[in-house]
Protein backbone atom coordinates (compact mmCIF):
# COMPACT_ATOMS: atom_id res chain seq x y z
CA UNK A 1 0.00 0.00 0.00
CA UNK A 2 1.30 3.27 -1.27
CA UNK A 3 0.62 6.22 1.25
CA UNK A 4 0.94 9.61 -0.02
CA UNK A 5 1.97 12.36 2.30
CA UNK A 6 0.37 15.27 2.07
CA UNK A 7 3.30 18.57 2.61
CA UNK A 8 2.27 20.50 5.44
CA UNK A 9 0.82 24.24 5.00
CA UNK A 10 3.97 27.16 4.91
CA UNK A 11 2.69 29.65 7.48
CA UNK A 12 4.71 33.44 8.37
CA UNK A 13 3.87 35.69 10.86
CA UNK A 14 5.65 39.02 10.96
CA UNK A 15 5.14 42.47 11.94
CA UNK A 16 5.28 45.23 10.01
CA UNK A 17 5.85 48.68 11.27
CA UNK A 18 2.51 50.15 8.60
CA UNK A 19 -0.82 50.23 8.78
CA UNK A 20 -3.27 47.38 7.59
CA UNK A 21 -4.05 49.66 4.65
CA UNK A 22 -0.36 50.68 4.15
CA UNK A 23 0.52 46.25 4.21
CA UNK A 24 -2.08 45.24 1.81
CA UNK A 25 -1.43 48.20 -0.77
CA UNK A 26 2.34 47.40 -0.31
CA UNK A 27 1.47 43.95 -0.80
CA UNK A 28 -0.79 44.25 -3.91
CA UNK A 29 0.02 47.63 -5.36
CA UNK A 30 3.42 48.09 -5.24
CA UNK A 31 4.29 44.59 -5.80
CA UNK A 32 6.67 44.74 -8.19
CA UNK A 33 8.81 47.01 -6.09
CA UNK A 34 9.38 44.27 -3.51
CA UNK A 35 9.48 40.85 -5.29
CA UNK A 36 12.62 39.34 -5.66
CA UNK A 37 13.81 39.61 -9.50
CA UNK A 38 15.63 36.15 -8.07
CA UNK A 39 12.20 34.39 -7.98
CA UNK A 40 10.82 33.82 -11.25
CA UNK A 41 9.46 31.21 -13.81
CA UNK A 42 9.91 31.48 -17.45
CA UNK A 43 12.72 31.86 -20.18
CA UNK A 44 13.60 35.81 -19.61
CA UNK A 45 14.79 37.53 -16.45
CA UNK A 46 11.55 39.04 -14.46
CA UNK A 47 11.25 42.61 -15.30
CA UNK A 48 8.25 43.08 -13.12
CA UNK A 49 5.75 41.04 -10.32
CA UNK A 50 1.75 42.15 -10.88
CA UNK A 51 -1.56 41.18 -9.23
CA UNK A 52 -4.36 42.70 -10.29
CA UNK A 53 -6.37 44.27 -7.98
CA UNK A 54 -9.43 42.21 -8.14
CA UNK A 55 -11.53 39.16 -7.50
CA UNK A 56 -10.87 37.18 -11.05
CA UNK A 57 -7.56 39.42 -11.79
CA UNK A 58 -4.44 37.64 -12.69
CA UNK A 59 -0.93 37.26 -10.69
CA UNK A 60 1.76 36.84 -13.09
CA UNK A 61 5.54 38.27 -14.01
CA UNK A 62 6.53 40.07 -17.15
CA UNK A 63 10.21 39.32 -18.29
CA UNK A 64 12.60 41.49 -19.97
CA UNK A 65 11.19 40.66 -23.91
CA UNK A 66 7.95 41.56 -22.58
CA UNK A 67 6.61 37.86 -22.13
CA UNK A 68 4.06 37.36 -19.42
CA UNK A 69 3.97 34.08 -17.14
CA UNK A 70 1.10 33.12 -15.19
CA UNK A 71 1.54 32.35 -11.89
CA UNK A 72 -2.26 32.29 -10.58
CA UNK A 73 -4.96 34.50 -10.30
CA UNK A 74 -7.01 36.07 -7.43
CA UNK A 75 -9.25 34.59 -5.57
CA UNK A 76 -10.39 37.69 -2.55
CA UNK A 77 -9.47 40.81 -2.51
CA UNK A 78 -10.71 42.33 0.38
CA UNK A 79 -8.90 45.26 1.07
CA UNK A 80 -7.18 46.03 3.75
CA UNK A 81 -7.25 42.61 5.14
CA UNK A 82 -7.08 39.41 3.36
CA UNK A 83 -5.40 38.14 -0.16
CA UNK A 84 -6.19 34.95 -1.53
CA UNK A 85 -4.45 33.59 -4.39
CA UNK A 86 -4.01 30.56 -6.47
CA UNK A 87 -0.63 29.31 -6.84
CA UNK A 88 -0.59 27.21 -10.31
CA UNK A 89 3.26 27.00 -10.52
CA UNK A 90 4.14 23.04 -10.52
CA UNK A 91 6.86 21.38 -8.49
CA UNK A 92 8.75 21.56 -11.54
CA UNK A 93 8.68 25.65 -11.61
CA UNK A 94 6.18 26.18 -14.12
CA UNK A 95 2.81 27.40 -14.54
CA UNK A 96 0.29 24.65 -14.81
CA UNK A 97 -3.62 25.48 -15.05
CA UNK A 98 -3.69 22.08 -13.61
CA UNK A 99 -2.26 22.86 -10.56
CA UNK A 100 -3.95 24.72 -7.46
CA UNK A 101 -2.33 26.09 -4.32
CA UNK A 102 -3.82 28.57 -2.51
CA UNK A 103 -1.76 31.85 -0.93
CA UNK A 104 -3.34 33.75 1.81
CA UNK A 105 -2.47 37.18 3.01
CA UNK A 106 -3.81 38.18 6.42
CA UNK A 107 -3.36 41.93 7.86
CA UNK A 108 -4.43 42.52 11.30
CA UNK A 109 -4.71 45.91 12.92
CA UNK A 110 -2.21 46.17 15.99
CA UNK A 111 -2.25 49.67 16.82
CA UNK A 112 0.97 51.51 17.85
CA UNK A 113 2.83 48.48 17.62
CA UNK A 114 1.96 48.01 13.62
CA UNK A 115 0.56 45.05 11.81
CA UNK A 116 0.71 41.10 11.71
CA UNK A 117 0.71 39.60 8.40
CA UNK A 118 -0.31 35.92 8.77
CA UNK A 119 0.93 34.26 5.54
CA UNK A 120 0.03 30.43 4.60
CA UNK A 121 0.70 28.39 1.57
CA UNK A 122 -1.55 25.50 1.56
CA UNK A 123 -2.94 22.70 -0.21
CA UNK A 124 0.83 21.43 -1.48
CA UNK A 125 -0.13 18.18 -2.36
CA UNK A 126 -1.60 19.73 -5.73
CA UNK A 127 2.16 20.36 -6.70
CA UNK A 128 2.25 17.17 -8.07
CA UNK A 129 5.23 14.38 -7.78
CA UNK A 130 7.89 16.13 -5.93
CA UNK A 131 5.53 18.02 -3.46
CA UNK A 132 7.42 17.48 -0.15
CA UNK A 133 11.07 18.35 -1.52
CA UNK A 134 9.37 21.31 -3.10
CA UNK A 135 7.45 22.63 -0.38
CA UNK A 136 10.85 22.24 1.66
CA UNK A 137 12.78 24.66 -1.07
CA UNK A 138 9.41 27.21 -1.42
CA UNK A 139 9.69 27.47 2.68
CA UNK A 140 13.16 29.35 2.59
CA UNK A 141 11.92 30.91 -0.63
CA UNK A 142 8.91 32.30 0.95
CA UNK A 143 10.89 33.80 4.21
CA UNK A 144 13.40 35.53 1.68
CA UNK A 145 10.59 36.43 -0.05
CA UNK A 146 8.80 38.18 3.02
CA UNK A 147 11.78 39.50 3.96
CA UNK A 148 11.56 41.88 1.02
CA UNK A 149 7.98 42.55 1.42
CA UNK A 150 8.74 43.31 5.48
CA UNK A 151 10.94 45.92 3.89
CA UNK A 152 8.96 47.33 1.09
CA UNK A 153 6.28 47.88 3.75
CA UNK A 154 8.40 49.66 6.32
CA UNK A 155 9.85 52.21 4.20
Amino acid sequence: MNRIITPAPIRKVLTVRATPQKAFRVFTQYHDRWWPRTHHIGEGALAKAVIEPRAGGRWYGVDDAGREEDWGEVLAWEPPHRLLLAWRINAKFECDPRVHTEVEVRFTDLGDDGCRVDFEHRSLGGLGEGALDTAARMDGGWGVILEHYKAAAES
